[in-house]
């Protein structure tokens, strides 16, 4: 009984770190998408990089993620092992930000971007493995939590920016200013990272789960018997019992990961446009300072929306919860056409008007962004879900990879930028496919 309980408690304990450092992961991903992002047009502007050169290198960044993807699922598929995968990824997201630091030209930025992008494809490997060490009906409230946790980090990271925007050095050859900075910054992180994955980080199977809970049951029946001074069942009502609920939970979990075959494959939201800054600019004249505060205040309103549909995912069905997120996007995308797309009144007006649409669309996202991950793990195979999380993340960041360089030329056109992404946004919202 000791030597059980020690061992289901040495398990608990690793299990836990592994999942905080799960969430540190994404954390990190999103305070790196925070620092830099409210940065990176001024700092192209430094290096005479036109108006294209942003939707390069934000596309760039997803381009290499939408390629790496993929083949880190199918490695974490092969080998049920996603450590290894991390740390490997993790070391170009080292180089990419040391790069971005660098920044001797408006190519070496979007080089960097390119590098740095591959470190996201473990993100795959990551889905996988929660998909395949998570009950069905649990995975919508864990990806609500891992995904909340990236927001969490869009929230921090703007208060770096506080201070990274002050610094204004000389490291060797290597000048450390605002626009420089937030790549040191992160390169460190990511280092720090290596070290928590490498003490902190543990490979499960779902036989390991198994063999753990199956302890628990004997021991909880040995308990019982030793109590009461006789067996409550015989070994063999237990051993068929046993295989019963085993059998139950094999159908269950063969309906929800892919065996049903009619059911087909959710598709893709396309992606909110990555064209904020350079509109904050052009309205509102906004630097770093004023970016950086805008999105801290996204993610407090990201961060409230994932806890929401944390709890919502408990009490209703997951394609409410898309339904509903599906909704919340054609409204946004229409408010910002009627009132962004020519805004009129003096700068108050404006203001409110910018301030209303940013709102709306980012509280439709953790809607969306919860059910369709859960949704598509259900509908895929467990053995390929690292694969298949892969292709599902390639789908999306291959929008981001279109969304950005559209956008990049229709800055002053939004008409048409915002009126291709109200079409899309229809067209998924009646495809029947979607609520299937």
């Amino acid at each position: 009984h000791t030597y059980q309980t020690e061992s289901k408690m040495d398990y608990r304990r690793k299990r836990r770190l592994t999942f905080f450092t799960i969430g540190l992961i994404f954390l990190l991903s999103g305070i790196e998408y925070a620092v830099i992002l409210p940065t990176i047009w001024r700092y192209l502007q430094t290096l005479n990089a036109a108006p294209y050169f942003l939707g390069l290198s934000l596309s760039a960044f997803s381009f290499s993620g939408l390629l790496a993807g993929p083949l880190f699922g199918f490695w974490s598929d092969r080998t049920l092992s996603t450590k290894k995968i991390i740390l490997f990824a993790n070391v170009f997201e080292m180089v990419g930000n040391f790069m971005y630091f660098m920044g001797y030209s408006r190519w070496l930025l979007l080089c960097s971007r390119l590098v740095a992008g591959i470190g996201t494809g473990a993100g795959s490997s990551i889905f996988g493995f929660l998909t395949r060490n998570t009950a069905p009906e649990d995975r919508s409230t864990v990806f609500a939590a891992v995904m909340a946790c990236r927001q969490a980090g869009l929230l921090i990271g703007p208060a770096f920016n506080l201070f990274l925007r002050l610094c204004n050095f000389q490291i060797g050859p290597f000048t450390v200013n605002k626009y420089t900075s937030p790549g040191l910054f992160m390169c460190l992180l990511w280092i720090l990272l290596q070290f928590v994955v490498l003490f902190m980080y543990w490979d499960f199977t779902p036989q390991d789960e198994t063999r753990q809970r199956n302890g628990v049951e004997r021991e909880e029946v040995e308990q019982e018997e030793e109590e009461e001074g006789k067996p409550l069942v015989g070994p063999n009502e237990l051993t068929g019992s046993y295989g019963t609920v085993t059998s139950v939970q094999s159908r269950a979990s063969s309906v929800a990961n892919g065996d049903v075959t009619h059911v087909s494959p959710l598709p893709s939201l396309p992606p909110e446009e990555t064209m904020v800054t350079p509109l904050t600019q052009k309205f509102f004249n906004f630097g770093e300072l004023e970016n950086s505060i805008m999105y801290c205040v996204c993610g407090v309103e990201v961060i409230a929306g994932f806890l929401f549909v944390r709890w919502l995912s408990k009490r209703v069905a997951e394609r409410v919860v898309l339904a509903v997120g599906l909704i919340l996007c054609n409204i946004s995308c229409v408010w910002c056409l009627i009132f962004l797309a020519n805004p009129q009144g003096g700068f108050a007006w404006q203001l409110a008007e910018f301030i209303i649409g940013v709102f709306l669309q980012v509280l439709g996202l953790p809607f969306v962004a919860v059910a369709q991950v859960s949704l598509f793990s259900k509908i895929t195979s467990e053995k390929t879900q690292g694969f298949s999380q892969g292709i599902r993340r390639s789908v999306g960041g291959l929008a981001t990879i279109l969304g950005p360089l559209w956008a990049g030329g229709l800055t002053f056109n939004l008409y048409i930028m915002l009126g291709l992404m109200m079409g899309l946004l229809a067209l998924l919202t009646v495809s029947p496919d979607a609520h299937v």
